[in-house]
């Protein structure tokens, strides 16, 4: 089924990526095509995208409170991956897989965060849930920045069931937790094939996927509170993992 996403960011990054059916620009009536607002329908036109002119009050009711900025695209299904995509990307690259598994997070703006960092760092491929979790949604899209638009996501059935197919693969699956006698992250070399694994907000990481991975790490803290919000976490453990790859594939001024 057709979709809008929504913000300025969203679409100059769909557009980028061409990786979806694009059927409409939609603008708001007053908004003018000049500076990001002129690129986004430079690059539609391009791509021969029909553009409109629309009231406020419609994009509000397809942002359903999100920050539209006066822009919108009618677009096709978000493309997902298989994971013999993601693990097929890693060896096109001649590196060793760099994977981001999320277990049912649920907040769109988290989620978003991730995979805005999981494609900072050059992660291979993230994996998610098909059920009780959030799918690429128009606001995962928007708060991704549409970071995701590039990304390889894979949506599964049943979340061990990939790990244990990534483990049959020679991933190491680390997961990263909050409780005693783990290990601090930094007392753990992460410069391996890896699939980092996140918990849900407020429940952190389920029993069954806990115990599938290889080992448990966690983020010191030395301040009053005793965790982290589970995207700020999971934005430190990506770039340390990226680290201890020596920042691999990334280009020095």
């Amino acid at each position: 089924m057709p979709e809008f996403l929504y913000g300025h960011w969203a679409l100059i990054e769909t557009l980028r990526a061409n990786r979806r059916p694009i059927e409409k620009l939609l603008l708001a009536e007053r908004i003018e095509e000049k500076g990001i607002v002129g690129e986004i329908v430079s690059m539609a036109k391009e791509r021969g995208v029909e553009v409109s002119r629309v009231q406020k009050r419609i994009l509000d009711d397809i942002a359903n409170g999100g920050n539209h900025q006066g822009t919108a695209l009618r677009v096709g299904p978000y493309p997902y991956a298989e994971l013999e995509d993601i693990l097929a990307l890693a060896q096109a690259r001649h590196e060793k897989p760099f994977i981001l598994l999320l277990d049912l997070l649920k907040d769109p703006q988290n989620v978003g965060t991730l995979l805005r960092v999981a494609d900072a760092v050059g992660v291979h491929g993230v994996v998610m849930q098909d059920r009780r979790g959030v799918s690429v949604t128009a606001a995962v899209v928007n708060a991704s920045s549409g970071a995701v638009e590039h990304l390889h996501v894979a949506q599964v059935t049943n979340l061990v069931a990939a790990m244990k197919t990534l483990k049959e693969n020679d991933v190491w699956l680390v997961g990263l937790d909050v409780a005693p006698n783990i290990p601090p992250l930094d007392k753990t070399d992460l410069n391996m094939a890896i699939g980092l694994v996140m918990g849900s907000e407020g429940e952190g990481i389920r029993r069954l996927v806990r115990d599938t991975c290889d080992l448990l790490v966690t983020l010191p803290m030395r301040g009053k509170v005793g965790s982290l919000n589970v995207a700020t976490a999971g934005s430190i453990a990506l770039y340390a993992a990226w680290q201890a790859r020596g920042w691999q594939g990334w280009v020095h001024a």
